[in-house]
């Protein structure tokens, strides 16, 4: 395609403040060029131009490149894990008051099935959830709360019958679910992490990222837990280095700092 890819890595780093040297190349290039194609666009000087003149495109590249796939419940039996292990673990540990980061949360699918497993153990009023994510429409999108059907399939029935309310075709979760989280904007591979987190949820995102980039989020997340606190990871991704950068390993996707 005209126009170097080297320099439209520049570019859009100075527009959105995303890293595309922390993506696998391949991938995301092909998945920018997708993009210039459907827009009839030849060559990445003229998309760049377009994305500095068009908020709506401007709006559409961020989403499409952020990757935003995400369900309640991914991996039910990780969750079973986690409702039966993890929380009765990090209460007894930590007490009712629990510092939990859902990090890369897309639509809130995440963090809202963190409350939800964590209401069978605490009150409402001590549940809190920091949530972020790199893209300010998906955080708007999250902070609606409506999913469609295949979003909530996994969702146990008993919280479904709770917490979900239908409208039309779709599925609107309960204000007293989105009240117990907390949003925010967040890039992982250039701000600052939060600290002595009890809990970190990261999964199916780093799958994205070269093995450099991969390997210092790992480390920043080993820093922002506190001793005893439990990383949760994606049923795709693995820590090959746990013990070297920090982490105990309690189960294939749960990595706890000593």
């Amino acid at each position: 395609m005209a126009f170097d890819y080297e320099y439209f890595k520049k570019e859009i780093m100075a527009l959105t403040s995303i890293d595309l040297d922390c993506y696998k190349e391949k991938q995301m290039k092909r998945r920018i060029d997708t993009l210039i194609t459907k827009h009839k666009i030849v060559g990445y000087d003229k998309y760049v131009s377009s994305l500095k003149n068009d908020k709506e495109l401007f709006d559409e590249f961020v989403s499409y490149i952020t990757i935003n796939v995400s369900e309640f419940y991914r991996n039910p039996e990780q969750w079973k894990l986690i409702d039966e292990e993890i929380f009765p673990e990090l209460i007894r540990k930590f007490g009712k008051n629990l510092k939990i980061w859902s990090a890369a949360c897309s639509t809130g699918d995440e963090p809202y099935s963190l409350v939800m497993v964590l209401s069978k153990h605490l009150p409402m009023s001590n549940i809190k959830i920091y949530a972020t994510d790199l893209d300010k429409q998906i955080i708007a999108k999250a902070k609606v709360g409506v999913y469609n059907e295949k979003s909530i399939a996994a969702v146990p029935e008993e919280f479904k019958k709770k917490y979900f309310t239908k409208v039309g075709p779709s599925y609107k979760i309960a204000d007293e679910i989105k009240e117990r989280v907390e949003f925010h904007e967040h890039n992982l591979l250039k701000d600052t992490f939060p600290k002595d987190y009890h809990l970190i949820v990261c999964r199916n995102v780093l799958i994205y990222f070269t093995e450099e980039a991969k390997d210092e989020v790992f480390r920043k997340f080993n820093r922002a837990l506190a001793p005893g606190g439990v990383l949760f990871i994606g049923s795709t991704e693995q820590i090959v280095n746990y013990k070297e950068i920090g982490y105990d390993r309690k189960n294939s996707f749960f990595y706890q700092k000593p």
